[in-house]
């Protein structure tokens, strides 16, 4: 697995190797070892596995209690995936990193405690999985508006369209309304 950096330097990029022929293909996508080792020193308590439609877009979501760090990557189609910095203090607060995950590219995006995460479908479907280091509280679940000017997004939304939002993400709050979050988890 080959790490990247990202403009965010806790936001990280999983590569993994494929290896392949004609029969179709193999890659790990996780073990604990390496990734307490060179990405964050975390536990992971559930998995989630989501599907969605062209032009939907879910986000940005964080918890303010039982706070979660993801790995999320791509099983089927492709996403353009977000990570902004909600961490009070921090050099990157209000800053975004957005990567495309896809089933092709077997990328995966490390998204810490601390930051909210959001993603919009480019293709027909996509199918999305993630790892959490704490479980879903709906509850303390706040939802930023994934087009707040004050972040600038650059999200791949093709011109004269608008992407298809739950009723809590059209609710969203402006960043400079949501709670912020610690620096240090």
């Amino acid at each position: 697995m080959e790490l990247i950096d990202t403009k965010i330097p806790d936001v990280k990029l999983l590569q993994p190797r494929v290896f392949g022929d004609e029969r179709g293909f193999f890659m790990e996508t996780f073990r604990d070892a390496w990734f307490r080792e060179q990405v964050a020193n975390v536990s992971f308590v559930q998995d989630n596995h989501s599907k969605s439609a062209r032009g939907i877009l879910r986000g940005l979501h964080y918890q303010t209690e039982h706070t979660q760090g993801k790995l999320v990557r791509v099983v089927q189609g492709e996403v353009f995936d977000v990570a902004v910095d909600v961490r009070e203090g921090s050099p990157t607060f209000g800053q975004w990193v957005g990567e495309y995950l896809s089933a092709e590219n077997g990328r995966q995006l490390w998204v810490p405690a601390g930051f909210a995460h959001g993603f919009y479908v480019t293709t027909e479907s996509a199918e999305f999985v993630y790892k959490c280091t704490d479980y879903y509280h709906p509850q303390s679940e706040i939802s930023v508006k994934w087009d707040d000017p004050t972040i600038g997004i650059g999200w791949p939304v093709p011109a004269g369209q608008q992407p298809q939002l739950s009723v809590k993400d059209l609710d969203g709050l402006p960043l400079a309304q949501a709670p912020r979050l610690p620096l240090q988890y």
